[in-house]
């Protein structure tokens, strides 16, 4: 495994690129207070978050998403993301009964690392779909600028994987391979696989996010259809997913009689098909946004003018109002005496 020292192209400590290969020596953990460690995948979840919102914001001001909206939304999307996406990597995993039914506290256990994305995108979408009904807006809409957050923002997580060593390989002897030499990075300490060079599998997930990210936002200034970014990410991210995971050194499942892919992967391939008809669906029914109009409103009812007056407490009359009250009670009251003389 060793190198020369003058063949290093870049020697920084907690990274080395030379040949023969890609060396990270980071360790997962920031720094800790008594218990309490704060780690680089957490934070990069935060700047993913923050990344994500900076994003959406010029195409939700053009779409009629408020800030406040998205706010509101915010919250309900990340419980949703994080529930669905642990999860769904809890349900794949081999040892379900042993390690985390019979201890639950693992479950919940995100400082542990093991995230599914796919998890995480089912139920922030239902959420959004429940979310959109309450605030009478398209729900099409809204999902359109949670994928493209989620598109900004998973390039952050990659990175969080990275320094993690939560998303290995095979291993390989390609000149780009990753050598992970940090103890406590989960390639050293769960996978046992220290000094080892192995495909850099998170590496290619980050660059796919990338490239995504860049159609995606070309597409957002392009499409009036809402719905048509949804299944723009959709696509993509099944397809590079399928391909990616042949790099990745997780197990192959019994599926179909069959025994040639991983869970991910099947995931993808039943994805597709799903979106099929939901390609079909979306094409159909949602129609283009004239100009002019406001797209998170457009073709969804909403609620009578009256019935948000009625919403609102009567106000007390103005001090103006009052006086020409009292001036007409008065002119009343002389008119009367008038007539009874």
């Amino acid at each position: 495994m060793g190198t020369l020292p003058f063949a290093d192209l870049i020697n920084w400590g907690w990274l080395r690129i030379g040949p023969p290969y890609i060396y990270l020596n980071i360790d997962p953990v920031i720094f800790r207070l008594g218990p309490l460690a704060v780690r680089w995948y957490g934070l990069m979840y935060v700047v993913g978050i923050l990344i994500g919102l900076w994003v959406i914001k010029g195409y939700c001001q053009r779409k009629g998403v408020t800030e406040d909206l998205v706010y509101r939304l915010l919250w309900w999307c990340i419980a949703a993301g994080v529930i669905g996406g642990r999860l769904y990597f809890v349900l794949q995993q081999p040892n379900l009964v042993e390690y985390y039914l019979k201890n639950p506290i693992h479950i919940i256990a995100t400082w542990e690392g093991g995230m599914a994305f796919f998890g995480a995108i089912f139920l922030v979408i239902a959420a959004l779909f429940w979310r959109a009904r309450v605030e009478r807006v398209n729900p099409l809409v809204l999902v359109d600028a949670a994928v493209l957050f989620g598109a900004a923002g998973q390039i952050f997580g990659r990175i969080g994987n990275i320094i993690n060593g939560d998303i290995i390989g095979y291993q390989s002897t390609l000149p780009w391979s990753t050598v992970y030499v940090h103890p406590e990075s989960w390639a050293c300490g769960v996978y046992n696989l220290c000094n080892v060079p192995v495909q850099p599998a998170a590496l290619y997930e980050m660059i796919t996010n990338i490239v995504l990210l860049g159609v995606m936002l070309y597409c957002a200034r392009k499409f009036r259809r809402p719905g048509m970014l949804m299944l723009v990410y959709l696509y993509a991210y099944v397809i590079t997913q399928f391909f990616i995971f042949f790099t990745r050194d997780n197990i192959i499942v019994d599926f179909l009689g069959t025994h040639i892919l991983k869970q991910a992967q099947w995931t993808s391939v039943i994805l597709f098909v799903l979106l099929l008809p939901i390609t079909y669906l979306v094409i159909s029914r949602s129609k283009p946004v004239p100009d002019g109009e406001v797209a998170a409103t457009y073709g969804i009812p909403q609620l009578a003018s009256k019935e948000v007056a009625s919403d609102k407490k009567p106000e007390e009359p103005a001090e103006e109002e009052k006086v020409d009250e009292e001036e007409a009670e008065t002119q009343v009251v002389s008119n009367k005496q008038a007539t009874q003389e």
